[in-house]
């Protein structure tokens, strides 16, 4: 049997990669064409459901998973617990690190996204910081450098208060998964 989770693993860690691989404007019309075909265009869950499953984040807690050791979960199914317990009480409060690197990095790449959250959010009050500070500094022959930097301000506040709180983690993180 290990031998076939192996090569199940190999062809996961493929797939992976592969899907790393593809840009993520290739993706832009279908996504669109799905989250339309849902009718949640123009709606918060259009701006946060497409990007909340990435596949660095299926990646980085797969491999963190599987550094744990497999002597702690056979122990526990010995005790009689089963799968959910295991995983929550064994798995879930040693992925601190990986969850907090995933959950800035999640929330870096949503919060500076510009371009589907202009498509996707089609009137003002949906906007996200970046696109309204993008549309409202500019003016037709003139951009407004106050507004402009007073924007920039704000939507950089809330990414380095994330990074603050989570620091340790965030590196106990990066630094555990060279770790083999």
């Amino acid at each position: 049997t290990h031998c076939i989770s192996s090569a199940a693993s190999d062809v996961y860690k493929r797939q992976v990669m592969v899907t790393l691989m593809v840009p993520s404007v290739a993706t832009f019309v279908p996504l669109f064409v799905i989250i339309s075909n849902m009718g949640l265009a123009n709606s918060y869950a259009a701006l946060i459901l497409p990007f909340l499953c990435q596949p660095i984040g299926v990646f980085l807690m797969r491999q963190f998973i599987s550094g744990i050791p497999d002597a702690l979960m056979e122990a526990a199914r010995v005790d009689g617990a089963g799968e959910l317990r295991i995983f929550f009480q064994i798995v879930l409060p040693q992925c601190g690190p990986p969850l907090a690197t995933l959950s800035i990095l999640t929330f870096l790449s949503s919060w500076n996204n510009f371009l589907w959250p202009l498509v996707a959010a089609q009137t003002e009050e949906k906007y996200t910081l970046p696109v309204a500070l993008s549309l409202y500094s500019t003016g037709q022959n003139a951009t407004n450098y106050s507004v402009l930097l007073a924007g920039a301000v704000l939507v950089v506040t809330p990414i380095l208060l994330l990074f603050v709180f989570l620091q340790r983690y965030f590196i106990q993180g990066v630094a555990g998964t060279g770790i083999k």
